[in-house]
Parts: C-alpha cells; sequence; structure tokens
C-alpha cells in the first residue's frame, strides 16, 4: 500500500484471515496518523507549522513531535552533522536527472548550506516548544520518518497481540515473532550492482533493518561519482559508498544511521557503528567490496 509517498508492506500473523486485515487496516492508520504530524508538505501539519515561524516564534508542539526532534538532535550530535533533520533547507543546485553538465560553484554549494544545521534546532522542554533560529530554516523527517513510522506501526500490533510480523516500509524494515512456520525471519544482502546476487542471508530477530544505496541516482564528473546522498554539512554529495545496510532494534534508529554512514564514510562509519551497542552495518564501498561491523557473521545460505 502506499503511504507517506512510499510503498508500505505490512505481514501479520492472525488466526484468521479478516482479524489480519484488521490489524493491517489499524497499522495503516497509525503510519497515517504520523504523516500527518511529521509532513513538511501537509500546510495543516506542526511540522509545517514550525517551518512557517522559522526566524519568527517558538511554536508549541505535541510531546510526541517534540520528543522525536529531540532525538533527531541527539543522533546529530552522535553523527558530528551528518544526519541533520535541518537539511531539508538546502537550495537543491545538484540534479540527478541526467541535466548536470558542470560542478556546481564553491559558492554555490556553500551558500546552498547556509540555513541548514541542527544547533539552530532550539528545544525549549518547559514549554513543549521548537524554534528555527534562522529565516528560511526548514525540518523535515525524510531519514527517519519512514522508519519511526514502521516502529509505532509495530508497537501498536503488539499492544492488539499481533504475534509476529514484518513492516516493510521502502526498504526499511521492522519484525518481531517468527514466520508462519515458527523460523527467524531471515533476510538476504543485496549486492548493489546485481540486484538478482544475495552475498548473505542474516536472521532478523525482534529487530529492523534500513539499506540506503547510491547506485541507482549519481552523476560523475572527471571521472569521479557523486551519489545523491549529500553531506548537509559542506553541500557536497558523498562518494566513496555504494550501499549500507544498518541493523539495530529500532526502525528510526536503523533509517537515520543509514544515511549517517552513507554520509561519514567507510572508516569513520565502521568506527561509529562498532561503538553502538545493539547496531551493526554491512556496508559496500565504490569498489563494490563489503565491509561489516563486528557483531555480523555471515551466512551463505538462508
Amino acid at each position: 500500500m502506499k503511504l507517506m509517498g512510499s510503498r508500505f508492506d505490512i505481514t501479520v500473523l492472525a488466526i484468521d484471515e479478516e482479524l489480519g486485515y484488521i490489524n493491517i487496516e489499524e497499522a495503516a492508520a497509525e503510519i497515517t496518523r504520523i504523516e500527518k504530524m511529521i509532513s513538511a508538505w501537509d500546510d495543516d501539519s506542526e511540522t509545517a507549522l514550525i517551518n512557517r515561524n522559522a526566524g519568527i516564534k517558538p511554536i508549541k508542539v505535541s510531546l510526541e513531535l517534540f520528543k522525536l526532534i529531540e532525538r533527531s538532535k541527539q543522533i546529530s550530535e552522535l553523527t558530528d552533522g551528518a544526519f541533520d533533520i535541518s537539511y531539508s533547507s538546502m537550495d537543491k543546485i545538484w540534479k540527478f536527472d541526467g541535466t548536470m553538465r558542470k560542478m556546481p560553484s564553491e559558492t554555490e554549494i556553500k551558500n546552498s548550506v547556509s540555513k541548514v544545521g541542527y544547533q539552530k534546532i532550539i528545544l525549549d522542554s518547559e514549554n513543549q516548544t521548537v524554534f528555527l533560529k534562522q529565516r528560511g530554516m526548514k525540518i523535515s523527517f525524510g531519514a527517519i520518518g519512514k522508519g519511526y513510522a514502521a516502529d509505532k506501526a509495530k508497537e501498536l500490533l503488539i499492544s492488539k497481540q499481533v504475534v509476529g510480523g514484518i513492516i516493510n516500509a521502502a526498504g526499511d524494515l521492522s519484525t518481531w515473532g517468527t514466520d508462519v512456520s515458527g523460523k527467524k525471519w531471515i533476510i538476504g544482502i543485496v549486492n548493489p550492482l546485481s540486484k538478482d546476487k544475495i552475498v548473505s542471508w542474516l536472521p532478523v530477530v525482534e529487530s529492523s533493518v534500513a539499506t540506503s544505496g547510491n547506485y541507482e541516482k549519481y552523476v560523475t564528473f572527471k571521472g569521479k561519482r557523486y551519489s545523491h546522498i549529500i553531506d548537509p554539512r559542506t553541500g557536497y554529495p558523498t562518494s566513496g559508498i555504494t550501499q549500507v545496510s544498518i541493523f539495530s532494534k529500532s526502525a528510526e534508529l536503523c533509517d537515520a544511521l543509514a544515511t549517517a554512514v552513507f554520509i561519514m564514510g567507510r572508516d569513520a562509519g565502521l568506527s561509529l557503528i562498532n561503538q553502538l551497542g545493539g547496531t551493526e552495518v554491512i556496508l559496500f564501498d565504490s569498489d563494490n567490496k563489503v565491509h561489516k561491523s563486528s557483531g555480523i557473521l555471515f551466512d551463505r545460505n538462508p
């Protein structure tokens, strides 16, 4: 089904088909509720109201949105700004539709990120307000929202006594329980250059996984390939990595870190993940070599 502008696939274990459909409808309603709160495109959303008042005044928001922004800022600090929900303030000077003929100038690139900066998102927990310090600043949840929605839908279904399932939010997977035969949910890690080749099969137990890839959208200048994932700190596209898969309990964290590791690069990204408890990564570099964090054990057979 189409939710949050993406394809969501929801699989649940249920005693009968009718109950299964009811559960799926309830999960879809929860995802729609979250979209209404976090969508920057919906003029009536709390997020749009925050953006409209950038540089003007703080906006009182629901506790749920306040906490999501607070966690987003914590991930920004953890990743040294590689993940930043204010990235949507960037001027779109890079085009990945085949129309770009030359690199943007240094000045254009510098100007493109002038309104970006998670430090300029001011949170007041006492009054539960959010204030964007600079006019023209915008926040959006494109790199964390689908993961958050998957977590909330899973939470809802567990509260309804659904014993197992998978929520696939356009590649951000959240699982619990087992499949219908009682076996662990298994996912395949695909080779980014050859989609029909599985590099490894991995069990996902009460856990989540998110994958980011750049093999479809990129530009090449002077033999160097630049991906569509832009570093919000510099305004330059990332290079050096073609695919990142993050494994953790929370789909929200997986979603955010998949983007962050892409931007941080292979060595800094692996180093960060190896320091985080309960979080793992598999990444492919631009030579299509596979790298993994210390807790990943490859299994060639499903």
